[in-house]
């Protein structure tokens, strides 16, 4: 009974996710500006939190070319033969109209989506918010406008250890028609992380209201307070400041919320759903597995998505026991020189092999976003000077649980083995590109035969047309 009753306050939860948010998202008419009344109670600002979430599913965004399409092309981790669009995209030709194009819908699809988030935030209530449930609503659209702003800070401006006073990126703070002026990359990253420390304040106290509420189930799918700590560590190591990333990461490791998965829980985790003890935060999405499928599983001539020719060597290089996610992350088929391999990471099996309602129930539809395994390797690099053996400690404790067996003794740690284990573990999640700009590493292609190096403009991915043009 239970059971039966948590299942039915999710599914309301979801059917407002998928219904009044898209509503909601339609009510103000495009050039105005107006308080929308939707706003003035409790159960609007949640269909308006509901909205923001699931425009960020979108394919421009999340759905795809944020997770495992353009950021992997970019990192050379998937390929496309004979996609010119593709080609285009893995040389890094900026000036490419189909390159130009994705770019594009990615700025202005997150500034649409940031000025949603604005908007609730210029809500009076929430605005002014003092108490729960409001305090708990202006928490989550802060840290939300902080996450979202960070990720274009990431692709359209200077690496901040490299140059903090390059130009950045406008940061709206303001639901407005003016669109806010560009700023110092330094301005950008003060501003999300006083947004992300407001909202670390305003969410403290969540955990004392779980399950109140339709609203406070199943908090994976909301900016929590771990998720606003997560991206903190994010935030911090970017910045080069090993000690707040350090501490931040720590916080999310140590608190109780979440713990890695044993190596026979690794197979088919991440396959369209949510992690069952590692996601942070993630984005419920049923429609995850149309978008998945056609790039990654299906094999369609100058369409889908290929892996680099030698990414199974990293896997199988200096390996000491079983590597799990080589059976969890990929699918081949054929025999000796002629096997083909696929990510299947991320694709439901229960719709591959059309079985949904097979699914456990307790299996949320989605998107991963930020996952446990993040915080370790972000400890552990930003703790490898300052505290070697617990650095150590924490690189060993992912390997272990996923069937390897800790560093040799006879073996240093070093920043390369941690960016080792973090691609294998992070492979097809958007997170790999972003970890070489911040490293300034040079990118060696797809099919090993040439390096991309920073000088040759690799992380110089530029603003687009449309944002200067509409300001002329």
């Amino acid at each position: 009974m239970k059971k039966m009753k948590y299942m039915i306050l999710l599914l309301c939860a979801m059917m407002v996710a998928t219904t009044s948010c898209d509503d909601f998202l339609d009510i103000t008419p495009d050039g105005q500006v107006k308080r929308d009344p939707l706003l003035s109670t409790p159960e609007g600002i949640e269909d308006a939190m509901y909205g923001v979430y699931a425009q960020m599913r979108q394919q421009t965004l999340y759905g795809q070319e944020l997770h495992f399409s353009t950021l992997e092309i970019l990192s050379q981790t998937l390929w496309c033969y004979g996609n010119t669009g593709v080609t285009a995209m893995g040389g890094y030709k900026w000036e490419h109209s189909s390159v130009k194009s994705v770019f594009e819908g990615v700025w202005t699809a997150m500034y649409k989506n940031i000025s949603n988030v604005n908007s609730i935030l210029d809500a009076p209530l929430v605005a002014n918010a003092t108490e729960y449930p409001y305090t708990l609503y202006r928490g989550e659209a802060l840290g939300m406008r902080a996450f979202m702003h960070f990720d274009l800070v990431r692709l359209f401006a200077a690496q901040y250890t490299v140059n903090p006073e390059a130009g950045g990126i406008p940061y709206a703070t303001e639901f407005s028609l003016k669109t806010p002026e560009f700023e110092s990359l330094a301005k950008n990253y003060e501003h999300i992380v006083a947004d992300l420390l407001e909202a670390e304040a305003l969410l403290a106290d969540e955990e004392d209201y779980a399950g109140s509420g339709n609203f406070m189930l199943d908090r994976q799918i909301h900016f929590n307070l771990h998720a606003v700590r997560a991206t903190l560590a994010r935030v911090y190591l970017t910045m080069g400041n090993n000690e707040m990333a350090a501490l931040y990461a720590q916080k999310v490791i140590s608190g109780g919320k979440f713990s890695l998965k044993e190596k026979t829980e690794v197979v088919n985790d991440l396959a369209g759903v949510l992690s069952r003890k590692e996601t942070i935060f993630g984005i419920y999405f049923p429609g995850f597995y149309t978008n998945v499928s056609g790039k990654l599983q299906q094999v369609t001539s100058y369409y889908s998505l290929d892996l680099r020719d030698d990414f199974m060597e990293l896997y199988e290089r200096d390996a000491s026991g079983l590597d799990f996610r080589t059976m969890a992350y990929f699918s081949e088929s054929g025999v000796g020189d002629d096997v083909k391999y696929r990510l299947c990471k991320l694709t439901d099996i229960y719709e591959l092999n059309n079985m949904p309602s097979d699914r456990p129930a307790e299996l949320i539809l989605g998107v991963n976003l930020i996952r446990l395994p993040e915080m370790y390797y972000i400890a552990a690099e930003a703790l490898l000077d300052s505290d070697y053996d617990a650095a150590l400690a924490l690189y060993n404790d992912v390997r272990m649980h996923r069937g390897l067996d800790p560093l040799e003794a006879d073996k240093t740690l070093t920043v390369e083995l941690i960016n080792d284990e973090r691609y294998k573990e992070m492979i097809g999640e958007g997170q790999t590109y972003f970890n070489m700009k911040r490293q300034n590493l040079p990118i060696l292609s797809h099919d090993g035969k040439s390096t991309y190096n920073p000088a040759d403009g690799i992380y110089s991915i530029p603003v687009p047309d449309v944002e200067i043009e509409n300001r002329n």
